[in-house]
């Protein structure tokens, strides 16, 4: 988690709204893209990624497509601030992904004053030395691993909401139990479980969002990650006042504050309703288990309940397994720019929060943006090459940083915190779009519980590789690294148009 840049408009838009409609929405505002709200198809569309291949006709929309008034999971509406806004008073989905929109800001605030407080608690109030608080806080990374494929079960097994609510809840929970307990083992197990929880609640919003945007799940995961984004940022805000208080009380009061969020935000889950109908899933959940089924996913993946396996889908696990180096970003710019700044330049410490400060801007002012981008799962296969070429050019200034010059070298990171923005941008919007178009529709849950394992397992292995293998290897380790993300980055986006391929077109309408 990070703390980033304060967007203080986005709650007090979406509470005002009251259910109104926002303000017309009809057109983009990007030149040369300019199209109708509710216009599909990959039409017009900006090739997106090196070598793509031209996709193929866009199926027949099925009317089972659900929620805002449109299909297509590109993203309308105008970028920037007043898009941004427009978007928030009228999500794909209505009134329950407004409500759920704000839910996420507010659990996002939360967690954004622990992120920024829970090291200097566990530290000066609790005691712990740097050997127990690194195996505590590897150990919590490794329990987030299982909660998303364990969300993932139980979803499609019983409702989303009350599964959700149950994680906040649990989260609270733990939260609460940190106040009062001091023996290490027991503490182990609290942060075990907050990271489970953390991990689960965020695959059930993934889930939720599916089947309430329907075919526009793109348009809700920019403004979901602008949402989130104010809220790490607001979160950080509120931590800096009780870290420079500094005592005891202030600690605690930013632990309740932290679970009060998960309590709100459990409220307004409760809100919202079920989305019980089939027909709120992307059209091809709408159509008969025999058309739906993708040719790829035969009687092999097929477990002994009469359910697909995610576990045994050899080409989804494939995906899985590729985008888990292609969520590198995440550690470049929270471990490898400030480590890399601090040990091998001169360049001032303070550039350290500029880091955050330019990837913060960039993704409240540019996701929507790229997000339209991406408009059919064929684009978003291509796209991933774009991911691979930033994370590389991102590699090579870190390589090419100078030891000395201070100003020289700020200004060359800089220059790669912008690519790692733009390669966050990209993988945000293809890894979403692909964990869900790759998996069949009826066992879309465990496909996407499965899927939500890889940006866990980097979030836990990629300081690690960092700090163990790139930067000891210095520059060449930094090349080596670019060239092997770009290089996998390729064999994901083939295998991605291969499995998508050989799926049967929809019929019509």
């Amino acid at each position: 988690m990070r703390g980033q840049a304060a967007v203080w408009y986005l709650d007090i838009e979406i509470l005002s709204d009251g259910g109104r409609r926002g303000p017309g929405m009809g057109r983009r505002g990007t030149a040369g893209q300019a199209r109708d709200d509710h216009a599909t198809g990959p039409g017009g569309a900006a090739a997106p990624g090196p070598g793509t291949p031209p996709a193929p006709p866009a199926p027949a929309r099925s009317p089972a497509v659900h929620a805002g008034g449109a299909a297509g999971p590109g993203v309308e509406g105008g970028s920037g601030a007043g898009g941004l806004i427009a978007q928030l008073r009228r999500p794909p989905g209505g009134r329950d992904a407004r409500i759920m929109l704000l839910g996420q800001l507010l659990d996002r605030t939360g967690t954004g004053v622990w992120a920024a407080a829970s090291v200097l608690f566990f530290t000066f109030v609790v005691g712990l030395d740097a050997a127990r608080l690194g195996l505590m806080l590897g150990v919590g990374a490794i329990a987030g691993i299982a909660g998303s494929p364990l969300a993932g079960h139980l979803a499609d097994r019983f409702p989303v909401r009350p599964l959700l609510i149950a994680c906040h809840l649990l989260r609270l929970a733990a939260l609460c139990a940190m106040l009062v307990v001091t023996r290490f083992e027991l503490l182990l197990a609290i942060v075990a479980l907050t990271h489970l929880g953390d991990r689960a609640a965020k695959t059930l919003e993934m889930l939720f969002a599916t089947r309430v945007a329907g075919e526009r799940r793109a348009t809700y995961q920019a403004l979901s990650r602008s949402a989130a984004n104010a809220g790490y940022a607001v979160g950080a805000g509120i931590a800096a006042i009780g870290l420079a208080i500094g005592t005891r009380g202030a600690y605690e009061v930013l632990i309740l504050g932290n679970a009060l969020s998960f309590l709100v935000a459990s409220v307004l889950v409760w809100r919202t309703r079920e989305p019980h109908d089939p027909g709120r899933l992307v059209a091809a959940a709408a159509r008969p288990k025999a058309e739906a089924a993708p040719a790829h996913a035969g009687p092999a993946h097929v477990n002994p309940s009469g359910r697909r396996s995610p576990w045994r889908d050899r080409g989804y696990l494939r995906f899985v397994l590729l985008d888990m180096p292609l969520n590198l970003d995440d550690s470049l710019l929270n471990v490898g720019l400030p480590l890399w700044l601090v040990h091998h330049t001169d360049a001032p410490h303070a550039v350290v929060p500029a880091f955050l400060a330019v990837n913060t801007v960039l993704v409240v002012v540019l996701q929507l943006t790229v997000s339209a981008k991406v408009r059919t799962p064929y684009e978003a296969a291509g796209a991933v090459a774009w991911y691979g070429l930033f994370l590389l050019g991102a590699c090579v200034l870190l390589a090419l940083t100078p030891a000395n010059g201070p100003w020289t070298a700020s200004a060359v990171l800089l220059g790669a915190a912008v690519l790692v923005t733009a390669a966050e941008l990209v993988r945000s919007v293809c890894s979403w779009e692909l964990a869900v178009s790759l998996a069949p529709g009826e066992a879309r849950a465990s496909y996407l519980g499965v899927a939500g394992i890889s940006p866990s397992t980097q979030k836990a292995v990629g300081p690690l590789l960092l700090t163990g293998a790139v930067m000891a290897a210095g520059p060449a380790g930094w090349l080596a690294l670019g060239a092997g993300v770009a290089g996998l980055a390729l064999v994901q986006r083939r295998s991605a148009l291969r499995r998508l391929a050989a799926a049967p077109p929809a019929p019509a309408a």
